[in-house]
């Protein structure tokens, strides 16, 4: 059988501020988010499976996306909990903002490796995840794939 590549594009909301950058984007600021997720398997082959040709459910690469991405970082602001920033951080929960404290800079480059390993973890062991490819504007992207990190 052949091995087929699906992809799922997701859409989300999200500010965050480069601590220590030396350009605009030390201030807090956000961005229309494109995720672009594509897996790779085979189509299943049994003819009583509900889910006969297909390599996984797009609904069940939706879920996974929207629970652990989407649904965690849409409308959020991001900070590097390691810098000075967490002073601000704090300030916004006290105020009823929705703040993400990660251990990494918040660059669209970290952000794609924490989604591919947020992803993978979920995924069936017979999908594997291909390729990850966040776009932060209009043209500028970072991609993830799978054979550049064996």
């Amino acid at each position: 059988m052949s091995k087929i590549r699906i992809t799922k594009q997701f859409n989300f909301e999200t500010g965050h501020a480069l601590y220590g950058y030396d350009g605009k984007c030390k201030n807090v600021h956000g961005h229309s988010y494109k995720l672009s997720v594509t897996v790779i398997g085979e189509p299943i082959t049994d003819s009583n499976n509900v889910k006969f040709g297909m390599v996984i459910d797009f609904s069940d690469l939706k879920k996974i996306v929207k629970e652990d991405i989407v649904d965690v970082f849409d409308h959020a602001t991001v900070f590097n909990q390691n810098t000075p920033h967490v002073e601000l951080a704090k300030e916004l929960q006290n105020r009823g903002h929705h703040v993400i404290l990660v251990d990494y800079q918040p660059t669209s480059e970290n952000m794609v490796v924490d989604f591919a390993n947020k992803i993978m973890a979920r995924l069936p062991k017979d999908i594997q995840l291909h390729s990850l490819r966040l776009q932060e504007t209009e043209s500028s992207f970072a991609e993830w794939f799978a054979s550049d990190n064996l």
